[in-house]
């Protein structure tokens, strides 16, 4: 073997050895990468956990607040006519015809006995 020979081989293995321990640096930093975006995915993941269940709680509470609206407008509505029929009668009676005040007299007390006996059953 001629010396150019020699030199060329170690020249060769020294490119070789320094390829390598490039590559092994690279290696471990992209390894290192994809570990520190493994976690990134996990904290993402957490937050679109929370997101959802925060979600859920509020569509819970929404739902909720709108039976609470129902209620309340079913209730301002049953007192809108039980107060017609209390004016009803207290003008029925001003003009004297007591049959027509009867009859929105037993009206409101029918409509108060539902809604007493929707009351008791809602308890």
């Amino acid at each position: 073997m001629k010396p150019s020979d020699t030199c060329f081989l170690l020249r060769k293995q020294q490119k070789r050895k320094k390829w390598e321990k490039y590559m092994g640096k690279r290696f471990k930093r992209l390894k290192a990468e994809m570990k520190e975006i493994s976690k990134e995915q996990e904290r993402i993941k957490e937050g679109q956990r929370q997101v959802g269940a925060k979600l859920k709680a509020m569509e819970k509470e929404c739902e909720q607040v709108r039976e609470e609206t129902r209620q309340i407008l079913e209730q301002s509505a049953n007192t809108q006519i039980r107060l017609a029929l209390m004016l009803n009668i207290l003008k029925a009676r001003e003009q004297r015809d007591f049959a027509k005040a009867a009859h929105f007299t037993r009206l409101l007390r029918e409509i108060v006995a539902g809604d007493n006996c929707k009351n008791e059953g809602a308890l």
